[in-house]
């Protein structure tokens, strides 16, 4: 009987390794396959994260250039109307310097009325 014991007893201890050995492996396995999720991941992040910058690309150019576009036309405007202010300042220049020079030169005093 004690030999059947001991028999019995090297039985558990020989199952209680292999069932030691097939749980150290899961547990490697489901490490390894944590490790491979995380590196899939990353490169899907990594490949949208491409994707979205060119996307973003593409947009801000096609919008860059219609505000190129329209600050060309609002600069372009702009120098039409400051040409016209100076055309027209120059126009009565003549008359505004005349009118200055002659408040400056006949004066007319008044004496201050007393109220």
């Amino acid at each position: 009987m004690s030999a059947q014991n001991s028999a019995g007893i090297q039985t558990l201890l020989d199952a209680e390794r292999e069932a030691s050995k097939i749980v150290q492996k899961a547990r490697e396995f489901r490490t390894k396959r944590v490790r491979e999720a995380r590196d899939e991941a990353k490169k899907q992040i990594e490949e949208y994260r491409t994707q979205k910058e060119q996307e973003f690309k593409k947009f801000e150019a096609e919008h860059t250039q219609g505000n190129k576009q329209a600050e060309e036309e609002a600069d372009k405007d702009a120098d039409v109307q400051i040409r016209e202010i100076k055309a027209a300042g120059k126009k009565g220049q003549d008359k505004v310097i005349k009118d200055l020079l002659g408040a400056v030169f006949d004066v007319k005093p008044v004496a201050p009325s007393e109220a």
